[in-house]
């Protein structure tokens, strides 16, 4: 049955361009399923097996989003047997999705952004490393994996722009401003020399070892230089990249421009950053308004 998912998986990669940490995700949530079927085959499977696992999974505690996940993941697969000819009646198509109320994504405000790019000491390398990588996600709005994965080649410092090949195999051009630009420029002729130590590598930023920095690396970056930094609010990996989104809306930007800087194929999703703003210029006005 793994192979089957292997075989699954890389038809989506091929026919849809889906992110290795989507195809991550799918194959989890489908190797559980089968773990939870014991001998029973996923070619077999019917509707009150996927129903019966998924009120284990609720009864287990995971919430309604997840739960969506997983039927989406399970839709997707029975999709692709049913096409492959391997099944002849799709046991998910009478399961509906749960009902999800859209959650707005954690953003800073500008002065704890200033409080988190400050949080780094740029005099030694790892600090300056960390300095740039901060600067960098909040001048352009990348995702982490979009930032750790970034070659040398794509990135001009003439232009002051970064090439991104992003979800589905999107390319897009993102600028980055004179306050990223300098500290790039610093980072690449000091700090990243001297954490390379006479070794080579396409990498922009890059550990003390010589090798890549991972997403899951800089995730613990971030969340330690916000607690220096002394900001309480939950954080995610993409915190700067939605203070990226909602600072350019609060200050007059378009929305399709935004849509473009963040790589969004459906202007739906980045409307979402409407809402923060909006929200937030509400809790100013109660704030701040003698009748609010």
């Amino acid at each position: 049955m793994l192979q089957l998912i292997e075989l699954f998986l890389d038809s989506l990669w091929v026919e849809q361009g889906l992110s290795q940490n989507t195809l991550s995700a799918y194959g989890s949530d489908l190797q559980i399923f089968q773990k939870h079927l014991a001998d029973k085959s996923l070619i077999e499977v019917t509707e009150a097996d996927i129903t019966g696992f998924l009120a284990k999974r609720i009864k287990d505690g995971i919430s309604s989003r997840s739960s969506a996940r997983i039927i989406s993941s399970l839709r997707r697969f029975y999709a692709y047997l049913l096409r492959e000819n391997q099944i002849t009646l799709d046991p998910t198509q009478l399961i509906e999705l749960p009902h999800i109320g859209r959650l707005l994504p954690t953003s800073l405000s500008e002065y704890d952004v200033e409080l988190l790019l400050a949080a780094p000491e740029p005099v030694h390398n790892l600090g300056l490393r960390d300095k740039t990588m901060l600067e960098m996600l909040y001048a352009t709005g990348l995702r982490v994996s979009e930032l750790v994965e970034l070659k040398l080649t794509q990135v001009s410092l003439r232009q002051g722009l970064v090439r991104i090949t992003g979800k589905g195999d999107k390319e897009r051009l993102v600028p980055f401003g004179e306050e990223a630009m300098s500290w790039l420029e610093n980072y690449l002729n000091n700090a990243r020399v001297a954490l390379l130590a006479g070794r080579q590598s396409g990498d922009v930023f890059v550990t003390s070892r010589g090798s890549a920095m991972t997403r899951q690396a800089f995730w613990h970056i971030i969340k330690r230089y916000a607690k220096k930094a002394g900001i309480t609010k939950e954080l995610s990996p993409h915190t700067l990249r939605h203070a990226f989104a909602t600072h350019l809306l609060n200050h007059g930007a378009d929305l399709r421009v935004v849509q473009l800087l963040l790589g969004h194929s459906d202007l739906s999703t980045t409307q979402i950053y409407t809402h923060i703003a909006k929200a937030r210029l509400q809790d100013l006005h109660s704030k701040y308004h003698p009748r609010g």
